[in-house]
C-alpha cells in the first residue's frame, strides 16, 4: 500500500468512527426531539472534529446556525457527554459540502424510519355507552398546550380546577367569548384532562345543533324516554355554542332535565356560548342554573399572548421565521386566535409551495391580499404601506445581517469563517447587480479588498444560483425584502 494509499485509508477509518458516534448521539436526541424537526434540523450534519475534549459539529447551511444555537445546542453537548464523557465542549461550523453528501453524513431517514401509527377511523363521532354519540376529542387540544394571558387565565385556572376536581364547585362551568378565542380548544382539553384522570369516564361533547337533532329525532321515533335514559349515565357533558338553543323551546325543556338529573347525581356540565347567561334568549330557569356556578369570560388576546400563540404555532408547523416577523403579524393581527391561524397558514403555504423564507414584507403582502378591500390598508390591517424608495448600501448589509444571522461588521471585516463568506459574496452580488456601484468602490468598502476579489464573489454567486436551489430560494427572498423584485 502507498503513502498516499495510507493516509486515504486511515482517513476513511476516521471519518465512519466520527459518523458512529454522530449516530449514537443523533439516537439520544431523535427520542427528545419531535421527528419532523429532528429530520428539519438535523439533515446534512455531521462531527468534522473531536479533539482535545471538543466536539466540532458541521451544519449545511448557515440559516441552521442561529437556530442549533438557539434550541439544541445544550441538549446536543448533554447527549454528547452522556455518550462520550470526554467531551467538554461543542462548536458549530458551516460546511456547504455537507449537503446532499451520504458519504460524509448520516442517513436519517434510513436509520430513524418514521413509526408506523394506527389510524382512527375517518370519522368525527364516537358512539359511546347505550348508544350516545359524542364528537371525537381533538388529541392535540390539551390544557398544557393552551396559551395563557391575562385576556384567559380565569377560564383556563377554572378549566384546570375542574380537570381535577370534576362535580366540584364548579358546576356548571360557562364559558363565554368571541369567535376563533379559545373556547373550543378549552372545552375538548377539559374533556381530554377528564378522562386522562378517570379513563373509564363516559364525556359526551356535543354542539347544540347535535343536541337539537338527537332531540328531534327522538321525538320523531317516539323514543323519547330512551333519550332520557341515554344522558342520564353521562359522567362529563360538554355542550357547545349553548346560545343556539334560544328559541327551540321543546330542546330547551329536555336540557333542563337532563341538566337537573346530571347536576343533582354531581355530574360535570361544561357549556360554551359566544355571551354571558343573562344575555341569551332562553327560559329564565334554565338561565339561572348556568349561573349557579363558574362563568368565565375570553377575551381577545393581548400583544404577548398574540406573539406566544404565533411561537407556539409555529414550532408546531416545523417553521423557522425570524422573530421581527412574528412580531410583525402579533402587532397588527389582533381580532382573534383564528386570525393569527390562518395567517400563519398562508406563511406556511408561502414556505412550502414557493419556497421562500418568510419576510416582514412578504407578511405584509399576505395580510394585503387577505383584506377584502386591498386599498383599505390603514384600515383594515392597521398599517401603512410606506413608499418605495431605492435601497442604500446599509439596507442591504442590515437585510444580510438578520437573514443570516451574522453581524455587518463581520461581513465587512477580514474574517474568513465559512458562516461569513457566504453572506458576504451575497452582499457584494447585490451591491454591484442592483445598486450599480463598481467593483473598486465595493472592495473599498469591505475592508479596502481589491476589485478581483469582488469580481470573483460577484461570478461565484451568479453561477451558484444555476445549481443550487437553496441558495436560489435564500436570494429571491433577499430579493423580495429589499425590493429588488
Amino acid at each position: 500500500m502507498t503513502c498516499c494509499a495510507s493516509l486515504s485509508h486511515r482517513n476513511k477509518v476516521a471519518t465512519k468512527d466520527l459518523q458512529s458516534l454522530w449516530l449514537d448521539i443523533l439516537s439520544v436526541i431523535a427520542s427528545k426531539v419531535p421527528r419532523g424537526q429532528f429530520i428539519t434540523w438535523f439533515k446534512d450534519t455531521a462531527i468534522l472534529g473531536h479533539e482535545g475534549g471538543k466536539l466540532v459539529i458541521g451544519l449545511p447551511l448557515p440559516v441552521s446556525l442561529g437556530w442549533h444555537m438557539e434550541h439544541y445546542s445544550s441538549l446536543t453537548r448533554e447527549v454528547a457527554q452522556g455518550v462520550d464523557p470526554d467531551i467538554q465542549q461543542v462548536v458549530y461550523t458551516v460546511d456547504t459540502g455537507l449537503r446532499d453528501n451520504p458519504t460524509r453524513t448520516v442517513d436519517l431517514l434510513k436509520h430513524f424510519p418514521e413509526q408506523k401509527r394506527r389510524k382512527l377511523p375517518n370519522k368525527q363521532e364516537v358512539r359511546l355507552a347505550e348508544g350516545l354519540v359524542s364528537k371525537i376529542l381533538n388529541p392535540r387540544y390539551m390544557l398544557e398546550n393552551f396559551i395563557v394571558g391575562s385576556d384567559n387565565r380565569l377560564a383556563y385556572a377554572a378549566c384546570q380546577s375542574v380537570s381535577l376536581h370534576p362535580g366540584g364547585r364548579y358546576n356548571p362551568l360557562f364559558l363565554y367569548g368571541g369567535v376563533g378565542l379559545g373556547k373550543t380548544h378549552l372545552l375538548q382539553a377539559t374533556g381530554n384532562a377528564l378522562l386522562k384522570l378517570i379513563p373509564g369516564a363516559t364525556v359526551v361533547y356535543v354542539t347544540s345543533e347535535d343536541f337539537t337533532n338527537q332531540v328531534i329525532e327522538a321525538i320523531q321515533r317516539q323514543k323519547m324516554e330512551q333519550f332520557r335514559r341515554r344522558y342520564r349515565v353521562v359522567d362529563v357533558l360538554i355542550i357547545d355554542d349553548v346560545q343556539f338553543l334560544a328559541n327551540k323551546e321543546r330542546t330547551q325543556e329536555e336540557f333542563f332535565h337532563t341538566f337537573n338529573a346530571l347536576y343533582e347525581e354531581r355530574k360535570q356540565i361544561i357549556l360554551s356560548a359566544d355571551r354571558p347567561p343573562q344575555e341569551l334568549q332562553m327560559e329564565d330557569r334554565l338561565t339561572s342554573r348556568f349561573e349557579k356556578g363558574m362563568i368565565a369570560d375570553i377575551g381577545p388576546p393581548d400583544y404577548e399572548t398574540r406573539l406566544a400563540i404565533l411561537v407556539e404555532k409555529a414550532q408546531e408547523y416545523e417553521l423557522f421565521i425570524d422573530r421581527i416577523v412574528l412580531e410583525f403579524i402579533a402587532e397588527h393581527a389582533k381580532k382573534n386566535v383564528r386570525e393569527l391561524e390562518g395567517i400563519l397558514m398562508q406563511v406556511v403555504a408561502q414556505y412550502e409551495l414557493e419556497q421562500r423564507v418568510p419576510t416582514v414584507k412578504s407578511m405584509a403582502e399576505i395580510m394585503c391580499k387577505l383584506s377584502k378591500d386591498p386599498y383599505a390598508k390603514d384600515d383594515v390591517i392597521g398599517f401603512s404601506v410606506q413608499p418605495k424608495r431605492m435601497a442604500t448600501f446599509q439596507d442591504v448589509m442590515e437585510a444580510i445581517s438578520r437573514y443570516y444571522s451574522v453581524s455587518v461588521q463581520d461581513m465587512i471585516g477580514a474574517s474568513r469563517v465559512r458562516e461569513i463568506l457566504l453572506p458576504r459574496q451575497i452582499a457584494m452580488y447585490f451591491l454591484k447587480k442592483y445598486l450599480r456601484i463598481s467593483y473598486a468602490n465595493i472592495g473599498e468598502r469591505f475592508s479596502g479588498r481589491d476589485h478581483t476579489t469582488v469580481m470573483n464573489s460577484f461570478g461565484k454567486i451568479e453561477k451558484m444560483l444555476h445549481n443550487d436551489p437553496q441558495l436560489l430560494r435564500e436570494v429571491r427572498a433577499l430579493e423580495k425584502e429589499l425590493d429588488f423584485v
